[in-house]
């Protein structure tokens, strides 16, 4: 042992008063999700007494004839700890905190009379060291938060950990682990609060109201499912014995936001008019807690009222719309101790809100105009989960949870009834919405979650058992359809004569528009069932190896609108196996390792967009520059004048009637899943300084898309839309007699069948299939931390990695399929995706983050993050291939003979990435706080600045190379995404 050490231990010996603390790893240290553990030694036989400081909870066990001890499923928050023989104490430990997902380890009273530092378990680098932990996990506490310049949702907070990304702007969303933006699962105390339609966002709950995040990038325990990404655990703060409120304002005003930047097309015209854009945000929170009986009954209430309101252009700035907001979040949080054994929680929150934007002309010369429209948009919901916790015996414990969680995604305007849609990609006379209104979509839909869990932990001397199961009923309230009369959206397009359209007409001589009229609406409640049991054994094989042995088995069953099972999954066996030694065995060097299987499942919009009687008709017409005006609301509108009608009506995407499903659903579909390997190496420097390296690799192995057969083993000529995975065996319900009509089931390998092939002269010459999806991703991180003692600390991370394949995932960034998860453009035909292998969208090759904080004194801090990313490959899509007369998205690219027959058409292949990566970019945030007692409140005040340096340099590009077959177009690779310019945020809150 180093003199330094020695010294540091009696200075700590005399800090707390003789208590008596080691490092010896008992046990392995997971926790419920919405609470923690605390494990450790002492003598054997003796009691030991766990009492929070906040609320006097307090809990008693007995050490094992080994000295072993275990406190399991203990609210987040600090502790006094006792050991206690025959009734008198004999050693103590004050503060010791117990974290979120996380056990602390205290040996006090041990036998050897070691003393050392309170363990606090936690797989982020961190010190002191947590030797039993497996998992990849990061943990951040409001106070420490609080220090940094870190936006106000727990999205910005999982950013603060290396192998997690943005998403674009499109989506929106982060990746984790090279996962899009799709497969992410965020709980709050327990409840599963993510969006269950598209998998993309969350209910939320005001920063203030957040005690503590755990953010869980890899190698989590198989209490955990339904995510192949990461997962974001948060848990609420609650009151005390202590009487405590107090009042925060958040003001993040326009004139503190720096003007973003115009930009232009080739031509020189203005494409997106930023410069006049501002907001202004306020949020007031006010806040009360405390006992309603002092040891047993406690409440945390918050109100927040909210102000935002803004003003934005139209890309060409010849509309503004003017959002605005006030609707109120509330929340409370009610502790009951009903005795020493049995603990019951309550949250429940409401986060509804009705942002309404109103939409006027606008020029730039003479400003705001005419009055257009009014759209409102519906968000939030209300929520609540009842947490009933049981100490059932001193070596079995049980947690259960009932809840609910509401999402409104609800979007309409005053126009709807009288406006229809009409949009013009063709020559733009009056504007690219010539009509009365550019709200395409009426929406009433309303997801709402039934969730169930119970989970326990059985303590068996070196095996620590843990088995649950939980069960989630997702069900979406869904109506859309086009607006205006008849329900019809008219889309005015380039095209050229001979041209083959998606309904297989062929455009005549002389007509280079079309319009394309469609009937669209869908409508129903879809619900889908999730449920999974798990059992882990965490096995202490010797004082310095841990090993954690799990098996999680998964079921998903998504349902139609009329209740009917359709997609149905069941006996998904997910094992996960992991290991962490103590190589010194004094918790200084640690290495760990983690391999394990995660299932994903079926996002509820296939549900609704499959099979909820949904209505998709298509006519085209000829389009010969004619237009119709029409006077509405005093102004005058325009709508195309229809010509001939050109091909049949198109109804292959829906015919309104939820059909025979078979015949649109592999009745052996295998579900999404992704294996994981992780090894990790993690020293403690000093009693401050840590530093750690990991690497990871995940390969995802299955996908479940929309593709479009047009062969079977029976016939050709016909399509037929298919839910199915890619490049494997489907059996589906097919045209076998080739009358027209679905009568048999046909088995079909889609790595070689599937796609009908035709000679020059159009004759049925044989069939080609899909590519197989592949998406591996790769990463070594290395990480170096310096601990918050009062003064300052840091965090730096480098990450080297490497995402591939030829699928994003369920959600695509590079052609976004707006709400359309897991129904992308990959797989619509063979040629989508074919020779599509390459360095996919979220591969960003290195991402370096630092933090940090610093207190000049009681009253002066200062804090700072900044990320440095390299950018991401851009892709050049093309329309058609080389390889039949289709035109839809692919790699190939039309560049000679392309209003040819199509079997003199010339194509080159532009693989990913062909086309370089978007720019490098920093984001530097920078804050300064201001502290200091005004009578008995403790007053803060907190100014932050992101984008310090107001770069804004483009993060997302127009990867459309040819929306036509020939046609390149001018504004391919040109940014349709820049960093948000800069601005800033004041703070200040007061507590009493």
């Amino acid at each position: 042992m180093s003199n330094k050490r020695a010294l540091r231990k009696n200075i700590l010996s005399a800090a707390l008063g003789g208590c008596l603390l080691s490092l010896m790893p008992v046990g392995a240290t997971l926790a419920a999700s919405n609470d923690g553990a605390l494990i450790g030694r002492t003598a054997s036989g003796t009691t030991v007494v766990a009492t929070n400081l906040e609320n006097g909870l307090e809990r008693t066990v007995t050490a094992d004839e080994s000295g072993n001890y275990r406190f399991p499923f203990l609210p987040v928050g600090t502790y006094r700890i006792e050991v206690r023989k025959d009734g008198q104490v004999v050693q103590k430990a004050e503060q010791v905190r117990i974290s979120l997902g996380n056990a602390t380890r205290l040996n006090i009273g041990a036998e050897s009379g070691v003393i050392d530092t309170v363990q606090v378990r936690g797989t982020a680098v961190v010190s002191p060291i947590d030797v039993s932990s497996v998992e990849s996990a990061s943990n951040f506490t409001a106070e420490e938060i609080q220090r940094l310049p870190v936006e106000r949702d727990a999205g910005a907070v999982a950013l603060l950990t290396p192998g997690v990304g943005k998403g674009d702007k499109d989506l929106g969303g982060f990746s984790f682990g090279g996962s899009s933006v799709a497969e992410n699962t965020v709980f709050i105390n327990g409840l599963n609060v993510t969006d269950f339609s598209n998998r993309i966002g969350n209910s939320a709950v005001p920063y203030a109201f957040y005690k503590e995040f755990q953010v869980k990038t890899g190698g989590y325990s198989v209490e955990f499912g339904r995510t192949t990404g990461g997962v974001i655990n948060a848990v609420t703060k609650s009151g005390s014995n202590e009487f405590k409120y107090g009042a925060e304002v958040v003001w993040e005003p326009s004139f503190m936001q720096t003007a973003g930047t115009d930009r232009y097309d080739t031509d020189g015209n203005l494409a997106y008019s930023f410069s006049r854009d501002k907001s202004t945000d306020t949020n007031l929170n006010l806040y009360a807690s405390g006992a309603i009986v002092q040891d047993k009954l406690f409440f945390y209430g918050l109100y927040e009222a909210r102000n935002f309101s803004g003003q934005t252009l139209t890309g060409d700035a010849g509309e503004q719309y003017t959002p605005q907001a006030d609707d109120a979040f509330w929340g409370v949080k009610l502790d009951w101790h009903v005795n020493d054994k049995n603990l019951v929680e309550l949250l429940a929150f409401s986060d509804k809100n009705t942002e309404e934007s109103r939409q006027y002309e606008y020029d730039l010369d003479t400003g705001r105009g005419d009055y257009l429209n009014t759209a409102y948009t519906y968000s939030g919901g209300t929520n609540w989960a009842l947490t009933w916790t049981s100490y059932l015996t001193e070596n079995l414990s049980g947690k259960f949870l009932y809840g609910r969680n509401e999402r409104d995604r609800t979007r309409n305007s005053l126009n709807d009834i009288n406006c229809n849609y009409i949009r013009d990609r063709h020559n733009l006379d009056y504007g690219r919405y010539p009509g009365c209104t550019s709200e395409d979509q009426v929406l009433a839909h309303v997801d709402e979650r039934e969730a169930m869990r119970m989970d326990f932990e059985w303590n068996l001397d070196r095996h620590l058992v843990r088995f649950g199961l939980d069960r989630e009923n997702n069900v979406s309230d869904y109506r859309e359809y086009n607006p205006g009369p008849g329900g019809i959206a008219y889309t005015i397009r380039d095209t050229d004569p001979g041209t083959q359209l998606t309904n297989g007409g062929i455009v005549p001589a002389g007509i280079f528009g079309v319009v394309s009229a469609n009937l669209y609406e869908v409508s129903g409640q879809f619900e889908t069932v999730n449920s999974a049991f798990y059992v882990e054994d965490n096995w202490s094989v010797t004082d310095n190896l841990v090993l954690n042995l799990g098996l999680r088995s998964e079921a998903f069953d998504n349902k139609d609108a009329e209740g009917n099972s359709f997609i149905k999954m069941d006996n998904m066996l997910a094992p996960r196996f992991g290991f962490s030694w103590d190589m010194n065995g004094d918790s200084s060097v640690k290495i760990f390792g983690n391999v394990g299987r995660y299932f994903l499942p079926v996002a509820n919009v296939i549900n609704v967009k499959l099979a909820g009687g949904l209505l998709s008709q298509t006519t085209y017409y000829a389009f010969e520059e004619e237009w119709d005006s029409f006077t509405y609301n005093g102004s005058t509108y325009y709508k195309p004048v229809l010509g001939a009608q050109i091909g049949p009506v198109d109804n292959t995407y829906g015919d309104g009637s939820v059909g025979d499903l078979r015949g649109k659903v592999d009745s052996d579909l295998d579900p999404v899943f992704q294996d994981e390997l992780i090894l990790g190496f993690q020293k403690q420097i000093d009693d401050k300084w840590s530093w750690g390296v990991r690497g990871t690799y995940r390969k995802l192995n299955n996908a479940i898309e929309d593709i479009t057969l047009t062969a079977n083993s029976y016939c050709d000529g016909f399509e037929q839309v298919v839910m199915a995975n890619p490049g494997k065996v489907l059996t589906v319900y097919t045209d076998t007699d080739c009358d027209g009509e679905n009568d048999g089931f046909d088995t079909i390998d889609t790595s070689t069948e599937g796609w009908a092939l035709y000679d020059d002269n159009g004759d049925y010459v044989g069939q080609r299939g899909w590519d197989k999806p592949k998406r591996s991703y790769s990463s070594l991180e290395f990480v170096l931390d310096r601990a918050w003692d009062d003064k300052w600390s840091f965090n730096g991370s480098y990450t080297l990695a490497f995402s591939k394949g030829n699928y994003e995932g369920p959600a695509n960034s590079d052609l976004p399929s707006g709400d359309q998860t897991g129904r992308t453009y990959a797989f619509d035909n063979p040629y989508v995706n074919l020779n599509g292998y390459g360095y996919l969208p979220n591969d960003r090759r290195h991402t370096l983050k630092l933090r940090g904080s610093y207190a000049f004194n009681d009253n002066w801090s200062v804090g700072s993050s900044m990320t440095v990313q390299s950018g991401r490959p851009i892709n050049g899509f093309g329309a058609g291939n080389p390889f039949d007369g289709t035109d839809l998205y692919s790699f190939y690219q039309c560049v000679q003979n392309c209003e040819d027959d199509p079997s003199q058409r010339v194509y080159v292949l532009n693989k990913r990435g062909a086309f370089g990566r978007t720019p490098w970019t920093v984001d530097l945030n920078a804050s300064v706080t201001y502290e200091r007692k005004i009578g008995d409140g403790d007053f803060r005040a907190n100014l932050a600045i992101y984008n310090l340096l107001n770069m804004e340099r483009v993060t997302q590009v127009s990867e459309t190379l040819q929306y036509y077959i020939g046609d390149d177009e001018p504004e391919f690779a040109r940014g349709t995404a820049w960093q948000k310019p800069r601005y800033a945020q004041l703070t200040m809150s007061i507590d009493f």
